[in-house]
């Protein structure tokens, strides 16, 4: 994997902050990426750059058409398309996706298949947003207000063109149960920013 030199593009939100996640994930060795959900294709950028070969997709035509006009500079393949029913042909060393999952109408359908499109020894990655319910979520809440507030005061608080899908179908409590019962082994973490962090590792 050889690094490419970054994107000037430094925007920042709730969604890009968790992009560190995922490059933290790839697996060394790792040669392709698949971003599900790409939007306005920061995530995309972020894994080309880190010298990956990226594949993009998205169901909204005109994001998608106005992501790929912006990025032509890279090698990125830019795919409008349902992940769940589209051919790639390939399986992926890293599949992520950032906010996206809620959009599916079944999560535990939408967690196997891009399991699925993981290649043995790669990482899949999803940051997602949730309903808080326990008392946890709730303080988790309070700090995210807080790191919020910090964070668009020193960086600016950059809001994406991509479709939004509020409230969430799913709890908090409710996604972490259905990710451990669909990726055996996998890790789920809760963070402030209104986000957790599934992450698993294909078997070989």
């Amino acid at each position: 994997m050889t690094q490419r030199a970054p994107s000037p593009d430094r925007r920042w939100n709730h969604n890009t902050h968790f992009h560190a996640r995922v490059l933290d994930a790839v697996p060394d060795g790792a040669h392709t990426a698949l971003d599900v959900g790409t939007g306005d294709g920061l995530l995309a950028r972020d894994l080309y750059d880190a010298g990956l070969d990226v594949t993009a997709i998205d169901l909204d035509a005109d994001v998608l058409r106005a992501t790929r006009t912006a990025n032509a500079d890279t090698g990125i393949h830019w795919l409008h398309g349902d992940v769940m029913g589209h051919d790639f042909g390939q399986q992926f060393d890293v599949v992520a996706s950032v906010a996206t999952v809620h959009h599916l109408p079944d999560l535990s359908a939408g967690l196997a298949r891009l399991a699925d499109l993981t290649a043995p020894g790669g990482a899949l990655v999803v940051v997602g947003l949730a309903k808080p319910t326990r008392l946890r979520d709730h303080v988790l809440g309070v700090a995210g207000v807080a790191q919020h507030r910090w964070s668009s005061w020193r960086r600016g608080y950059w809001e994406h063109s991509a479709p939004t899908c509020w409230p969430p179908p799913h709890s908090y409590a409710q996604v972490q149960h259905i990710a451990h019962a669909v990726l055996m082994g996998s890790e789920y973490r809760r963070h402030p920013l209104w986000r957790y962090v599934i992450t698993w590792r294909r078997p070989r």
